[in-house]
């Protein structure tokens, strides 16, 4: 059993006061020897004293909040456990390095980013969903979960204004980091969404080697072209020495090295954004095997239905009673 909001039991003794309250008739006798006995009035008073009384005490504890205990349910789907780390530097709002498609032209990397891993959450329903952002430094949005309602809202903040920088080690250690202390449920993955790189410190470097591997996680990258930026795929520097690799392919070249699946998109317009992210949902649809935490009973409503039929009767009552005479 759980309180919202157990400090509202603190008014609960201020419910008895109608128990100390005096009947008020509204005349006025110059004996009260001239007054009969009436027992069945004296016994119906009290009676809407204690009406009231639970009738009050039946609005606060509906204001407290009291709940069941939470309950777990097994369920089995086909999913997984994905974590999208979302660039937001200044740069994502920018338009994409290539021309637009179906109606698309214009449309910001941010704003297509959005719009499209929305629709991978919708077609997704087993899926736990973390996001993460970074620019010059992490921002945790939400942890893994699946709440939808959540989810979306996570996914809104994910694209307001950006920032200068690209921390993408930040990023990255943050959104592994989010799997620590969670059941595994068969599938893991990391989906990094840049439109650019920047160089990783060797402490960086072997923490997410350590981390990623210890975890299970599959990682991928969709890296948003800027104009006239430079392709990871580019055979011109597949053997540069490592001292003299832009960010870029030093980055991809780390990925590769990384003893887990690894896989890299690059896009150009809004739909090579979205054939990568159809790629991935392919991929990372797979059976999987999940807890559902399940809300206690709320036991806020009973409460005020009680509350509700009381008033109903102290009115019914109050049109049945007599009226003295003037």
């Amino acid at each position: 059993m759980t309180l919202s909001y157990p400090f509202v039991l603190l008014l609960l003794p201020l419910t008895l006061i109608p128990l100390w309250l005096q009947r008020q008739d509204g005349q006025y006798y110059s004996s009260i020897l001239m007054i009969p006995e009436d027992t069945i009035s004296d016994i119906a008073s009290l009676a809407l004293r204690y009406i009231v009384v639970i009738l009050l005490a039946c609005m606060l504890l509906s204001l407290v909040g009291i709940h069941g205990p939470t309950g777990e349910i097994e369920r089995t789907g086909k999913g997984a456990q994905t974590v999208f780390v979302i660039d937001r530097s200044a740069s994502m709002d920018d338009p994409f390095a290539g021309s637009g498609t179906n109606g698309n032209i214009g449309e910001t990397k941010s704003a297509a980013a959005k719009r499209l891993i929305t629709q991978f959450v919708n077609k997704r329903k087993d899926d736990m969903v973390g996001i993460t952002t970074f620019s010059n430094a992490a921002m945790h949005a939400i942890p893994l979960t699946q709440s939808r309602e959540a989810i979306y809202a996570a996914i809104g903040a994910a694209s307001g204004a950006g920032l200068l920088q690209t921390n993408i080690g930040a990023g990255l250690t943050v959104g592994i980091s989010m799997f620590e202390k969670l059941a595994n449920s068969g599938s893991r993955a990391i989906v990094l969404l840049s439109d650019g790189a920047g160089r990783l410190t060797p402490k960086t470097k072997q923490k997410i080697k350590d981390w990623i591997v210890r975890e299970h996680i599959n990682l991928y990258w969709i890296v948003l072209r800027q104009p006239h930026g430079i392709s990871i795929f580019n055979p011109k520097y597949a053997d540069s020495d490592l001292s003299e690799l832009p960010a870029e392919i030093e980055l991809h070249r780390f990925f590769q090295t990384l003893d887990t699946k690894y896989k890299a998109y690059e896009a150009d317009d809004p739909k090579s954004l979205q054939n990568a992210i159809e790629d991935i949902n392919l991929q990372e649809l797979q059976p999987i095997t999940y807890i559902e935490k399940t809300p206690g009973y709320d036991y806020s409503p009973i409460f005020i239905y009680i509350a509700i039929l009381l008033l109903s009767l102290l009115i019914l009552i109050k049109h049945l009673s007599y009226q003295s005479w003037q």
